[in-house]
């Protein structure tokens, strides 16, 4: 038997404004600026409330990160159309790799740092539900496709690493990108 704890609802407070407090110092200062005392400050909980929940700066990166995972896996897995269930196959893998761009950017400073700490960080929890979900996407508008490589294929533009890249060293905008997949999509439907 598994015993679910649930968080005393003053401890998911401090929780909600620490991260509040956290992704409002990380837009306006960069990852860079994320510092322990400066966000405990801003979300008025002492230092040692942050340290005892997130461990160091890095944990608190990765729970911000983590916040707006969930958000987004429930979108496309549970949320309306086109991105969610009840759109064309094709409409929905153009609506998800949209939000996945505007969502690696959104965070991509904290993306960048959680995919690059490791030879193979960014593979693994994530990047499978991203794969799976293309997979079965994939399946159902090309059956005869190689749906495992497409996938990969079509996520491998949207590494931080390459979008920081285009964006930020190569002035390349969002929209461009976008319209290269949504080509990308449009070759998979012919």
């Amino acid at each position: 038997m598994v015993i679910v704890r649930r968080e005393r609802s003053d401890a998911a407070r401090n929780r909600a404004k620490i991260l509040s407090a956290a992704e409002r110092i990380v837009a306006a200062h960069g990852v860079e600026g994320l510092s322990m005392a400066e966000v405990a400050a801003a979300a008025g909980v002492g230092v040692g409330t942050l340290y005892r929940r997130f461990g160091d700066r890095s944990g608190l990166a990765y729970a911000l990160i983590d916040r707006r995972e969930r958000e987004f896996q429930a979108a496309f897995l549970e949320g309306p159309p086109p991105l969610g269930p009840g759109a064309e196959p094709a409409e929905r893998v153009r609506a998800f790799l949209r939000a996945l761009a505007d969502r690696t950017v959104e965070q991509l400073d904290l993306l960048l740092m959680a995919e690059t700490a490791s030879p193979l960080a960014r593979f693994g929890g994530a990047y499978d539900a991203y794969h799976g979900h293309l997979v079965m996407l994939i399946g159902r508008l090309r059956p005869e496709a190689d749906a495992y490589g497409l996938a990969d294929a079509l996520l491998a533009p949207l590494s931080a690493e390459l979008l920081a890249h285009r964006l930020r060293r190569c002035g390349v905008g969002g929209e461009r990108i976008t319209s290269a997949l949504d080509e990308l999509v449009s070759g998979l439907v012919r």
